[in-house]
């Protein structure tokens, strides 16, 4: 069981190290960064953090290829292992919304995550002998020019999809589902994935899963719910429809799309019930947040991941989720 914190990248130098020295103070396994555009890439966020954490695991939650090379995630994730005193990982994505921004999404995006892969794993393990695939090509003669890496870098593959989760079956280390906290989902992602597990010969269960979501922790849980139903009500339209086990009227979603639109937000969130909400975020007091987590464990999540906001206030939630949550969880895994 891990637990795990992540962070939108929308913030300054000083808060970023104000954050990191933050979260140092609690026991989290992973500390995560999105890679959202049109926010900060993940890497300069994660670099600056990395100097002021102990012990957690970093990495990007996650990279779309369809905005980084291969070669430069290699890179970037060399120099942050060399910087992170708990190590790195690497996350990849096929990406959302790139249109939007002016992105053209990758020709063939699920063989190329499985191709960057092992582009990146080539240059992380200083490889040589060139590599050959449908969409990515390096001449023999190319090797990292920094020091190779003396152990694989855990892998963690974004999807709902059960082609995406396949290929992660045969190549990943985890799934990581973001914008769900519903157990009900685990069980579908892992037979989704054993599916790659199979056909690789890995044994079925070895790759994990991520479950992470919005989450507002306070100690007035109305509040902290009210806020969480505004961020669920704004994104459910993209991601509702994504989650086999729970139906989604056609007719909410498109009346949350209407008055997202309208920038009537307090009415869309009023759209959003408690069974919504406990779907598609973590919200309320810490007992709230205690109760989703050892749901999901129980389904088979191996690992969680709080994510941006954390609180009504950011610093406030974080203490919550640090001090409170995570400590209660260890105490009900060592039970279980």
């Amino acid at each position: 069981m891990t637990i795990s914190i992540a962070f939108q990248t929308n913030k300054s130098p000083a808060e970023y190290t104000a954050l990191a020295k933050l979260v140092n103070q609690y026991d989290f396994g992973v500390v995560s960064v999105y890679c959202d555009a049109p926010f900060h890439p993940s890497y300069g966020p994660l670099l600056l953090m990395a100097p002021h954490i102990e012990r957690a695991r970093l990495g990007p939650a996650a990279v779309s290829v369809s905005r980084m090379a291969p070669i430069d995630i290699a890179a970037d994730t060399a120099l942050l292992s060399q910087a992170a005193a708990g190590g790195a990982y690497v996350g990849i994505v096929r990406g959302a919304w790139l249109s939007d921004y002016g992105i053209r999404e990758i020709e063939q995006p699920i063989q190329a995550i499985r191709e960057a892969v092992e582009v990146i794993r080539y240059m992380l393990l200083g490889q040589t002998g060139g590599y050959i695939g449908e969409v990515y090509q390096l001449a023999p003669h190319v090797r990292a020019p920094y020091p190779p890496l003396a152990q694989p870098v855990p892998v963690m593959i974004g999807s709902w999809g059960p082609k995406l989760c396949a290929v992660a079956g045969e190549i990943a280390d985890e799934v990581k589902v973001g914008g769900s906290a519903n157990p009900d989902l685990v069980p579908v992602i892992q037979e989704y994935i054993a599916v790659g597990e199979r056909r690789a010969g890995r044994t079925v269960g070895s790759v994990g899963v991520v479950i992470g979501a919005v989450t507002v922790a306070d100690a007035d849980r109305e509040r902290a719910r009210a806020q969480a139903r505004r961020s669920v009500a704004l994104y459910l339209p993209v991601i509702g429809g994504l989650d086999p086990t729970v139906d989604v009227e056609p007719e909410l979603i498109q009346r949350l799309q209407t008055l997202s639109n309208q920038g009537d937000t307090e009415a869309a969130a009023r759209l959003i019930s408690d069974d919504l909400l406990d779907r598609f975020a973590f919200s309320g007091s810490a007992a709230d947040l205690i109760r989703q987590a050892e749901a999901l464990y129980d389904a088979g999540a191996s690992r969680i991941e709080f994510g941006t906001p954390h609180g009504l206030i950011p610093a406030e939630g974080i203490k919550i989720i640090g001090g409170e949550v995570l400590p209660a969880l260890k105490r009900w895994a060592q039970r279980a």
